[in-house]
């Protein structure tokens, strides 16, 4: 009998099938189990010494319950621990036969099965989606070979050039120890401490105090592999490539003020966008691109390969567009599959290699040991979420958690008892095989002096924005550092920017009330002092690199604005054919148009048709859409009357972007903006679809930062 053919219990636990509705479980219509199958009868009640005794030990049902949930939370991961993860599939371009012998990367006509996970690195699992912080970019490629794991960042360096750094980066950017303050947050005064002794983090820093840290949505930012990898090819011959993953979406970020206002409002903004694009058949697409070096190239350029503080300006080796990935199905439950999901950079497949970066050697280790802890010994890999394709067949055996049960006595080989089972696979039938490099040196603890400039690439970077990136970035440092406490390191940090970019200095000191100064040169004895920009970045004819406009997100916004989410501002009273025809048309160019009103329910219009609202004024704001519109009709008399329809104006137009309106409706815009000639750029009010799409393409207009004319 099924549970919903049953009566009810007498304490009401059971609902009569009446009751049940409609729901989706994977359980339905069944009865009730402990973990071995064994039927349970009460799980309403413990087992007790009578009515009112003390619960016995012998209650087995209990403590299973209860141990079962005292362990559901697995240790969290130390950093990329607050995620969101999607399924997918990859799809090659073309064969790349010429650099690698990767499967997956030769053969067109399979669609190679994919689980991506994006995730901010410094906070908690229960911190904001959006910090200013790196942002993870893992993806797990299950191929025909085994799985190939892509782990890497929405940014192309990284801080720290030796693995063994990294515990010292970690900890000085988590919450300080004594009073675990701040939550994701790097602005306090370990971080900076740090990061003003460790002069190879510049670049890095300068990422993250640009817009890249502060991402509109996971679908809008690119992804890095971060490392220089090998490709090998049939014939064994080596290539080194780094990898790029391209939004179809276009980049795009934050502003900082808007940034903090969507953690109030919304601290799931960013899992959230995941979830619903893919929910509603928006799926993110990415295209997957590389950069290659010839082998015999290797020294060229002025910079080293294998220091991972180092991006090689696609202005100098072009990145080629190679497949596509898209994330087309959420996950169907979040721990088994985002949360249990485990990268690693060492799950590579034959045609993949790695090179002697001595920040990915150590994370070769690093990411199997800390597997081991968090998800509770050797045999992770049997989780379904991590499991390959292919069988494994091999001699491991036993640990905690193991899965697989292996029939006979031999786990060893070689042996003749199994026939020798299971076989070692030569190279042509699949078998992995390291590159063959040669290794002749001094065992020793240096660093290779062709690591040691570490400022002509911030200075690029920085040289290669436009004026409002550059804006944010001397705010950024500004706000950072004026959180830190301790007058010595800003002062130190703010003499450390002299070495990338005076104007930028003097600017941050001059709102730190400090006068730069320059530091003793060298810095340290592993920094040159030449940081002069041509010298460090020429090409071998003598090309000048003065800027590198692929750095820039202004150049990376795209023709169209599907996905893009436009709030249609509205109340009783509209217009018909205003409201209706702007959602339709808006709609058909695939943006997301959610209705907001100040209540929830529905809106009427003049013909007192009835439309549901998505969102009231008093739970939506206008930071976590890309644009307004404002449709007219006598519903503008209530909005005028809305502080809160007032404010959402106002503070779209703070943030720079898109506004549009009728010529009835423009009344609510021009009350927001009293101080605001309108029409303006990004401000249309003639209702024409055209400019307002034309000015949604744009996604901001920075020009209104110079002058903000609005306290919002």
């Amino acid at each position: 009998m099924k549970i919903n053919e049953q009566e009810p219990f007498e304490n009401g636990a059971n609902p009569k099938k009446e009751q049940l509705g409609k729901f989706t479980t994977d359980n339905q219509g069944e009865f009730l189990t402990t973990d071995q199958g064994l039927k349970i009868n009460d799980d309403q009640n413990s087992l007790k010494t009578g009515e009112r005794g003390a619960t016995l030990l012998e209650d087995f049902i209990l403590r299973e319950k209860i141990t079962h949930f005292d362990h559901e939370r697995i240790p969290e991961r130390v950093v990329h621990a607050r995620g969101s993860g999607a399924h997918g599939i990859f799809e090659l371009y073309k064969p790349m036969a010429k650099y690698t012998k990767a499967k997956f990367l030769n053969e067109t006509s399979i669609k190679t099965p994919v689980f991506a996970r994006f995730s901010t690195v410094a906070g908690s699992k229960g911190s904001t989606d959006v910090p200013r912080d790196v942002r993870g970019f893992a993806v797990k490629f299950y191929t025909q070979e085994g799985n190939y794991d892509l782990v890497g960042n929405n940014m192309p360096v990284f801080f720290i050039q030796d693995a063994t750094k990294f515990p010292d980066l970690v900890h000085a950017v988590k919450p300080e120890p004594d009073n675990m303050i701040p939550q994701a947050a790097s602005a306090h005064d370990t971080f900076w401490d740090f990061i003003s002794l460790m002069p190879e983090a510049m670049h890095n820093i300068f990422w993250l105090m640009s817009d890249r840290a502060i991402p509109r949505s996971l679908r809008m930012m690119e992804g890095f592999g971060i490392h220089t990898f090998r490709f090998i090819n049939e014939d064994g011959k080596s290539h080194f490539v780094k990898f790029h993953w391209k939004p179809l979406q276009g980049v795009m970020g934050l502003v900082w003020d808007e940034a903090q206002r969507i953690s109030g409002k919304d601290s799931d903004f960013h899992r959230r966008d995941l979830w619903e694009a893919i929910d509603a058949g928006h799926y993110p697409e990415w295209e997957l691109g590389v950069q290659i070096v010839l082998e015999e190239d290797e020294h060229k350029y002025p910079f080293d390969l294998l220091d991972p503080t180092k991006l090689i300006p696609e202005e100098m080796v072009p990145v080629e567009i190679i497949g596509k990935m898209t994330l087309n199905r959420n996950p169907d439950n979040f721990f088994a599959e985002t949360e249990q999901v485990a990268f690693h950079p060492g799950h590579i497949v034959p045609g993949i290699d790695f090179t002697n970066d001595p920040l990915l050697q150590g994370r070769l280790f690093s990411y199997t040991d800390t597997q081991i802890s968090r998800l509770g010994g050797p045999n992770f890999h049997e989780i379904p979420i991590n499991k390959s394709i292919p069988e494994v067949t091999n001699n491991q055996r036993d640990g905690m958690h193991r899965m697989q049960i292996n029939k006979g006595k031999v786990a060893y080989n070689p042996n003749s008892l199994g026939g020798g089972c299971p076989f070692q696979a030569k190279m042509s039938e699949g078998g992995f095989t390291s590159y063959e490099e040669r290794i002749d040196s001094t065992k020793i603890r240096k660093r290779s002096k062709s690591f040691f400039d570490h400022f002509s690439q911030p200075a690029l970077f920085y040289n290669s924005m436009t004026d409002h990136e550059k804006r944010h970035i001397q705010n950024a440092f500004a706000f950072e550092l004026g959180k830190v406490k301790t007058v010595p390191i800003r002062q130190r940090m703010v003499n450390m920017l002299l070495e990338v970019n005076e104007e930028l200095a003097n600017i941050v000191a001059k709102k730190l009330g400090l006068i730069t100064e320059r530091l003793p040169q060298p810095i340290t004895d592993s920094i040159p002092a030449d940081g002069n920009l041509e010298h460090y970045f020429s090409f071998k004819n003598d090309l000048p690199i003065e800027d590198a406009p692929s750095l820039s997100m202004a150049t990376k916004l795209v023709d169209h604005i599907k996905h893009r989410k436009i709030a249609l501002l509205t109340a009783d009273g509209v217009k018909d054919e205003a409201f209706t025809k702007i959602k339709r048309q808006l709609e058909e160019l695939d943006a997301v148009v959610c209705v907001i009103a100040p209540d929830h329910g529905f809106v009427s219009t003049e013909n007192s048709d009835l439309y549901p609202v998505d969102d009231s004024l008093l739970t939506a704001a206008s930071v976590v859409f890309d644009a307004v519109y404002v449709p007219g009709g006598k519903n503008i008399d209530l909005l005028l009357e809305n502080p809160d329809a007032v404010h959402f104006i106002m503070e779209a137009f703070k943030h720079c972007k898109p506004i549009g309106a009728d010529s009835n409706g423009s009344d609510l815009i021009q009350k927001a903006l009293p101080n605001v000639k309108l029409p303006q750029e990004g401000v249309t009010t003639s209702g024409n679809l055209d400019e307002f799409v034309d000015a949604i393409k744009k996604h901001r207009f920075w020009n209104r930062e110079e002058n903000p004319k609005v306290p919002a």
